[in-house]
């Protein structure tokens, strides 16, 4: 199936759209998050800047993708609900950019935001059988659709919270998904898939510049819980409704590398003992400035990873099973890469605070088990007065 001109057409309206909304929108943002406090000061060897920056520049993605999405995408019911949950995601980025909340409550408000999405129609109810020797080639999830999906959006959302810790790079990472959904979405005709992408890509494209190492503003957890929320959401509407084995591969592919790199934080943390939601930082893009690489070295090698495993999406939907396992090939490749980035090296070591360049704006503040963010106690240093 191809889409005609007129979709693609609107298609590429509502990218371009979201690029300036998001653009033109990022420096009163910035203005406003240097009024409010929503300022990232660096207090640990998890930061890799040396001086205040704003952030909470998520708002900025978020109205790029609403408007563009309101002016091009028809509103059916998941949509609404998909808007309603992200807008409950947004409102508590933006408080926990300011006065960096407590985890619990974070984590209550993104399975009701997750909710609000799962209860107006965006449920994952079947999935292909991994079990490619198996003579049923689907699972129905029954009773277990909503849990199920609920879990999802709320895994995906704190596993790209979890990678925003260079800059440009979860939104970059973002940016390869939803690009990724969007060309799956018109190889098999989807267009309120490919119009809603389009309005996402678009955003992180518009905000890029101001993102992109040295960083003139974060977008704090109101940015990278927002991307992954949609990502998510969306993800159940456009790719879990096949009953291919696409439909249990593809999200993973496109979201490989934060479901990657939350799986080996969580396996290296209990390995050594600790609270598998404790924050450290031995992140995979710790490790890789660790190794000797640059910030923008780090980010681009990240980047290419994301990109193989949104080319293998890619492939999987439209090509056959050989060609499919020849890039699958390239892709556990890819896979060990990672791994040994990730689990090698084990020893702390303190090159960062050697670094003078700018660059995290990771909080992990689910993952900090007193409540607080990285940079210390709840609340601590909100306020402080942000600048470049």
């Amino acid at each position: 199936m191809t889409m005609e001109l007129p979709a693609i057409a609107r298609i590429a309206a509502a990218l371009v759209a979201a690029i300036l909304i998001a653009f033109i929108a990022t420096p009163v943002v910035k203005s406003l998050a240097e009024k409010v406090g929503a300022v990232d000061v660096p207090k640990d060897n998890r930061r890799m800047h040396n001086h205040p920056i704003p952030r909470m520049g998520g708002l900025a993605i978020f109205l790029g993708f609403l408007l563009s999405t309101l002016i091009f995408v028809p509103l059916s019911n998941a949509m609404q609900g998909m808007l309603l949950g992200s807008v409950i995601i947004v409102i508590l980025g933006i408080f926990d950019d300011i006065y960096a909340l407590p985890a619990l409550p974070k984590l209550v408000v993104q399975i009701a935001a997750a909710l609000a999405a799962v209860l107006h129609g965006n449920v994952i109810q079947v999935i292909s059988n991994p079990n490619i020797f198996s003579d049923n080639p689907y699972w129905v999830l029954g009773a277990w659709a909503v849990p199920v999906s609920v879990i999802w959006i709320v895994a995906i959302t704190n596993a790209v919270n979890l990678i925003d810790g260079l800059d440009g790079l979860a939104v970059g990472v973002a940016t390869i998904s939803s690009l990724t959904m969007l060309v799956i979405a018109m190889l098999v005709s989807d267009s309120l898939v490919a119009l809603m992408m389009a309005a996402l890509a678009g955003s992180c494209i518009g905000f890029l510049p101001y993102n992109h190492n040295p960083a003139k503003i974060f977008m704090g957890d109101t940015g990278s819980t927002f991307l992954g929320f949609v990502l998510a959401t969306v993800s159940i509407q456009g790719l879990f409704k096949f009953y291919t084995i696409i439909s249990f591969a593809v999200p993973f592919l496109m979201l490989g590398l934060p479901l990657f790199d939350t799986c080996f934080a969580i396996l290296r943390r209990l390995s050594k003992g600790q609270n598998p939601m404790a924050p450290d930082r031995s992140h995979v893009h710790h490790r890789l400035i660790d190794m000797g690489f640059s910030q923008k070295q780090a980010v681009a090698i990240l980047y290419v990873i994301s990109a193989i495993l949104g080319l293998s999406a890619v492939v999987l939907t439209t090509s056959g099973a050989l060609k499919a396992m020849v890039l699958l090939c390239a892709l556990c490749l890819a896979g060990l890469i990672a791994a040994r980035i990730s689990l090698s090296h084990g020893g702390e070591k303190t090159k960062i605070e050697e670094e003078t360049t700018h660059g995290t704006e990771s909080d992990d503040n689910l993952r900090d088990p007193s409540g607080g963010s990285e940079d210390g106690p709840s609340g601590e240093g909100a306020g402080e007065p942000g600048g470049n």
